[in-house]
């Protein structure tokens, strides 16, 4: 993350325990941090890993071969998807 060149204009609030703040004051101390950058590069790191488990799949090597033979297989008409995708979005202004 680059916190030093991005100006930080959002207000993120929490509530911790005594002991939460402690802490998170020492483990700050010990890198060297302000508490607020380190509580955000931990928060920012943990959402990272969040979102990349959603992209990530783990899947056996059959599972893989299966894939991969679907993904080979040359493609076939699909009438409901070409009826689909030539219709206007949603979103768009008409």
């Amino acid at each position: 993350m680059t916190t030093a060149t991005a100006t930080r204009t959002a207000r993120i609030g929490l509530r911790a325990t005594p002991e939460q703040e402690t802490v998170l004051r020492r483990a700050a101390d010990v890198a060297h941090k302000s508490l607020t950058d380190f509580i955000l590069d931990a928060a920012y790191q943990a959402a990272e890993n969040t979102l990349l488990d959603q992209r990530l799949f783990m899947v056996s090597a059959s599972q893989y071969d299966a894939l991969m033979d679907m993904l080979d297989r040359p493609e076939t008409d699909n009438p409901g998807l070409a009826s689909l995708l030539s219709r206007p979005s949603v979103w768009t202004n008409k």
